[in-house]
């Protein structure tokens, strides 16, 4: 693959190699001093994998073109891999990217009803058996509208189900998604820099040109000759690296929970609502994060507060209003809504936090593998949840007692152990997140406190932990 690199005018093999490491597998490894910011790969927009080139192919390309509608980017990614695959002859240099790539991955779609398991309740545990299913149905559809029309280009014994679930699975561990000048978007494989893993300790540094469609890789920091070298994939949740990368990261800052909140058109005075929504900046059906940093975004109690709004309340509603507190009611409504929401979520959880702790200090997953990475999502999506009820039952407490009515959205200042409410209070000194009302209960409360307080207080820290 490198030569074929090098004559098509790649810059910078010459210092790079392919290397096994003991964490991460197979990698790139620098053969000199990089210091941070310099470029250290470029790959030419001739033999970059994209859409342009597929349909650009002389043998392939026709047959895309006859496909109404259009295949999605994804599948017509997924069809050129397997096509140069199965090429008996001709594109040599292709062909060789795809013989160095992995021959089967460790994505959630792998993973047994066992392994998979152990994360119910989880994001991951849902968006995974969906996409099991739309795998069987998109290669149905690819069977009637392109593989079944041309055989001569698409001999169903190499693009077989599984064959299409690999060239999936390469394309989203492997792909690279950039927005161009113009606001349109591009998703690229590029050979050899697809090798290189993520680690959160380097900057974002790989970087389309789309001027000349090259695509460059610089330094996202200083290395030694000898160290491996590293692209950052941005900041990511557990329950995405696993499903599209198949790793996590220990303690990961990142992870977070997706909830939707929606509302049918049916609903009672949806049409004004939907101007206040908009308004607001939101939608009738919005997706929105609860992280470890912002357990409980602003986003979600405006949504909620419009969404619960009754006649009376509409007939004088601001539009701006909805960035504090509408009434006491709404308020108090908005929010039992949330704390019985995230209880009903964590119940739903097949094994609860405390006992998938308990299971990967015993090694009861052994680790590493898919049940231990299943655990880890898991765990970091219940302490995100868990975070969130915290906060909601706060500012519950804080509105029915009657600080809500001046719109104070703090919640009360209460001890993280006991839940005492009057002070002095002592702050944790290493997260400063939680406060205290005494060393005893800071003591007796630091078993449940020490995970979240870890990963908030080192998440600039955060280091590399492959799958």
């Amino acid at each position: 693959m490198e030569s074929w690199l090098k004559e098509s005018g790649a810059v910078g093999l010459d210092e790079l190699e392919l290397a096994n490491f003991q964490v991460t597998g197979r990698g790139v490894r620098s053969l000199q001093y990089y210091k941070e910011g310099e470029r250290v790969l470029t790959i030419p927009c001739g033999i970059l994998w994209t859409v342009e080139h597929a349909y650009a192919d002389p043998l392939l390309g026709p047959a895309l073109r006859s496909v109404q509608p259009p295949l999605t980017v994804e599948d017509t990614l997924a069809t050129y891999i397997l096509f140069v695959r199965s090429r008996k002859s001709g594109y040599n240099g292709l062909r060789s990217h795809v013989t160095a790539l992995p021959t089967s991955y460790s994505s959630s779609i792998y993973f047994t009803e066992n392994e998979l398991e152990v994360c119910a309740g989880t994001s991951l545990y849902t968006i995974t058996k969906q996409l099991k299913r739309q795998i069987e149905e998109d290669y149905a559809s690819l069977v009637a509208r392109i593989f079944g029309q041309y055989q001569d280009l698409f001999p169903l014994d190499k693009f077989t189900i599984e064959d299409y679930k690999w060239a999936v699975s390469t394309v989203w561990s492997r792909g690279m998604d950039f927005v161009l000048p113009d606001e349109n978007s591009i998703r690229l494989l590029a050979p050899f820099a697809d090798m290189l893993n993520h680690s959160s300790e380097v900057k974002q540094c790989h970087v389309y040109d789309a001027s000349s469609g090259n695509l460059s890789v610089l330094a996202g920091k200083a290395y030694k000759a000898g160290e491996q070298v590293f692209i950052n994939y941005s900041p990511l949740p557990n329950n995405r690296l696993l499903r599209l990368y198949g790793f996590v990261l220990l303690n990961n800052p990142n992870d977070s929970y997706d909830i939707v909140l929606s509302t049918h058109p049916t609903a009672p005075f949806w049409e004004q609502k939907q101007k206040l929504w908009i308004s607001a900046g939101l939608d009738s059906t919005c997706t929105i994060s609860l992280t470890l940093t912002d357990p409980l975004p602003k986003n979600v109690l405006r949504y909620l507060r419009i969404q619960r709004l009754d006649e009376s309340d509409l007939s004088v509603m601001q539009v701006d209003a909805t960035d504090g507190i509408i009434n006491e009611s709404n308020e108090v409504e908005v929010l039992q809504f949330l704390v019985d929401s995230f209880c009903g979520l964590l119940e739903n959880f097949g094994t609860q936090l405390e006992m998938l702790e308990e299971q990967l200090a015993a090694s009861v997953h052994p680790p590493g593998g898919n049940a231990w990475a299943a655990a880890h999502v898991s765990l970091g999506e219940q302490r995100v949840l868990r975070l969130a009820r915290k906060r909601a039952e706060d500012l519950l407490a804080a509105a029915e007692s009657g600080r809500g009515r001046r719109g104070d959205l703090s919640p009360l200042a209460q001890c993280a152990n006991c839940d005492k409410v009057s002070g002095p209070f002592m702050l944790c000194g290493r997260c400063k997140a939680v406060i205290y009302c005494t060393r005893t209960c800071q003591v007796a409360h630091y078993k449940e406190h020490k995970v979240v307080c870890r990963v908030i207080s080192t998440a600039s820290k955060n280091g590399l932990e492959m799958k």
